[in-house]
């Protein structure tokens, strides 16, 4: 054991000591005066990354550092619809929407949550909110308002006949549903 305590204390006393050396092998120091990335950044990062338990983390950080802004609380909704948490996801969409309306995004993700739970006619509803804030340009809202209105259209739907859909992400906080096919 002395040995041991002997090579270690004159490892520390040599030249350099335990410091960095410029092989690179040591972590780089902290800077601290650097900036700190943007936590909701991060988390878009992540959910495009398909971290969505990480995005989360990342989207309450912002949440602290920014405060519950709109676009916060619709990436936390955004987040727990990928999680498949979908009565959180509903919440706290519904309070996106409300506190700001002019969201296509936020309208398209609640209306795919409202289709997830069951709930067709208010998610096409939802669904043609968000294509007339988008001017119909976006895609995914597009044919999430074709499936909502086919699904109303054809309300007969067997048990069976409603699997067949699944959820899609599209961009960094997009959500669209296509037919399993």
């Amino acid at each position: 054991m002395w040995p041991l305590i002997l090579i270690v204390g004159l490892a520390a006393c040599g030249p350099g000591g335990f410091s960095a050396s410029d092989d690179g092998v040591f972590a780089p120091s902290v800077d601290p005066d650097g900036v700190q990335a943007d936590q909701l950044t991060v988390g878009h990062r992540l959910m495009a990354a398909g971290e969505y338990e990480l995005a989360l983390s990342a989207f309450r950080l912002a949440a602290a550092e920014q405060g519950l802004t709109p676009e916060v609380i619709a990436s936390l909704g955004s987040a727990n619809l990928a999680l498949g948490r979908l009565n959180q996801a509903e919440d706290l969409l519904r309070q996106a929407t409300d506190e700001d309306p002019e969201t296509p995004e936020a309208w398209n993700n609640l209306g795919v949550v409202l289709i997830e739970r069951g709930k067709t006619a208010e998610g096409a509803q939802v669904f043609r909110r968000a294509f007339a804030l988008d001017n119909g340009e976006s895609v995914a809202i597009r044919d999430n308002l074709r499936l909502a209105l086919a699904k109303m259209e054809n309300s007969q739907y067997s048990a069976l006949k409603e699997q067949d859909y699944k959820l899609v992400r599209r961009g960094s906080s997009e959500f669209l549903i296509r037919p399993t096919q």
